[in-house]
């Protein structure tokens, strides 16, 4: 039996560019659990402790915000993506 390594999306979210696409489309979702993990595959990709870092909060704080069925902050999560580089931006929505 061949071992089959797990797929792991932060090994792919190497540039900004790819980052914001990453985060659009997990807006584009409506269970906000798919936002805040993706928020956590990037911090992978980044470095927990240097996301902690630049967004002010202890490492903790950083993996309890971003563990499974956690309902962070808004604040909290305002200051993850600035912390990231990533902005949020609304547009009307198309939907009659």
């Amino acid at each position: 039996m061949k071992n089959v390594a797990a797929f792991d999306a932060a090994d792919y979210l190497d540039t900004d560019e790819v980052i914001a696409e990453y985060i659009n489309a997990a807006l584009e979702d409506e269970n906000p659990a798919v936002f805040l993990q993706a928020i956590a595959d990037v911090a992978k990709a980044r470095g927990m402790s240097r996301l902690a870092k630049d967004a002010g909060l202890g490492r903790e704080s950083l993996y309890k915000a971003l563990a499974p069925g956690a309902k962070p902050r808004y604040d909290t999560v305002l200051r993850l993506l600035r912390a990231l580089g990533v902005e949020l931006h609304a547009t009307p929505s198309h939907s009659a």
